[in-house]
């Protein structure tokens, strides 16, 4: 149906009823009853939607509504060519929300997972202060011996946090890789939780950032006042705790984030997007092979390991310069 061609088309490109009306010099009412048959548009109107579109009229009027048609409305023909295997992918509400529910809960457990792998240092900082201090009778390699298992214990702990609920979230994958269509009811239930989380999200990203800006103070303090040795280590420790503190908030807030992006189609993860993230798949595995062999090659051949690395920092900055050019060489 030609309301069903309408409402998918615009949500496609991510735009609101309100914008569409915007687009066609017409009221937000009037695409609301298109949407809903209630009424049909004019024959210049359709010519126009069909223009916005990038779709024939004859897609539009007619009862086909394959799969191949929606997808080359929605995204560049170049595109569609290029990646047939990416079709519409329609989410359900019972969908959004189990995949919303189990972003809430992955993201606390992801978060302290990143945060436990910050902290992992901090007992081996204590227990050398403690040597340093004299305040612990244990030889300094002991103490260092100990510090470092409890350093892997902890990492080994974060690592199978990471791997088993990220072996949860694969049954979703589609949503971060394909384009997705969602229905009126099921955007509207999904951007209420965004819109009620938000206050949420800018609290705990500014606590975040907060604690990473002034995680340095104990330690420089400890040089303003020249502290001694032991306290170095004191003040490093309480830096990395600072550090993992904020990084949970941090973590925690923006995975949920970006899961009502990925659901909604916006940001990094629009159709278009996830498609041209998609096509560099396979330039990144050559680019960055290529960079290993470089590496490789010159600190083989000048024995300069100890400046070699610099390579990777300077790939790393080059590669976003070869996605942006290969972008516009596509678009050509």
């Amino acid at each position: 149906m030609l309301s069903e061609k309408i409402m998918d088309l615009r949500k496609q490109r991510g735009w609101s009823q309100e914008e569409l009306a915007s687009r066609l010099d017409v009221s937000r009412q009037s695409v609301s009853k298109w949407e809903s048959a209630a009424s049909v548009p004019d024959l210049d109107k359709i010519i126009r939607i069909s223009e916005i579109f990038g779709v024939s009229t004859d897609f539009l009027l007619k009862d086909e509504n394959e799969q191949k048609d929606l997808y080359e409305g929605s995204l560049s023909s170049v595109l569609y060519e290029e990646h047939q295997q990416y079709f519409i992918k329609e989410i359900t509400e019972e969908e959004a929300n189990a995949y919303i529910q189990l972003v809430e809960n992955v993201s606390k457990k992801i978060a302290a997972g990143v945060s436990a792998c910050i902290f992992s240092p901090v007992i081996l900082l204590i227990l050398m202060g403690l040597v340093k201090s004299s305040r612990l009778t244990m030889h300094e390699d002991s103490a260092a011996a100990a510090g470092v298992i409890a350093l892997l214990l902890i990492i080994a702990a974060a690592a199978s946090v990471f791997i088993t609920w990220g072996l949860k979230l694969e049954k979703f994958e589609y949503i971060q890789t394909q384009p997705l269509a969602l229905t009126e009811r099921t955007e509207e239930a999904v951007r209420k939780k965004q819109n009620d989380f938000e206050p949420d999200y800018k609290r705990f990203i500014t606590v975040g950032v907060m604690l990473c800006i002034v995680c340095a103070v104990p330690l420089f303090a400890a040089v303003m006042f020249h502290a001694s040795d032991s306290m170095y280590f004191y003040c490093t420790a309480v830096l990395l705790m600072m550090v993992a503190i904020g990084v949970f908030f941090l973590v925690w807030a923006g995975t949920i984030h970006e899961g009502y992006e990925k659901l909604l189609g916006e940001g990094d993860y629009s159709p278009e997007k996830k498609i041209e993230k998609k096509r560099n798949d396979n330039l990144s595995k050559v680019y960055w092979c290529t960079v290993t062999a470089v590496y490789l090659g010159v600190s083989f051949l000048t024995g300069r390991w100890d400046i070699s690395w610099i390579i990777w920092p300077c790939a790393g900055v080059f590669f976003a310069a070869v996605c942006g050019i290969a972008a516009m060489l596509r678009k050509r």
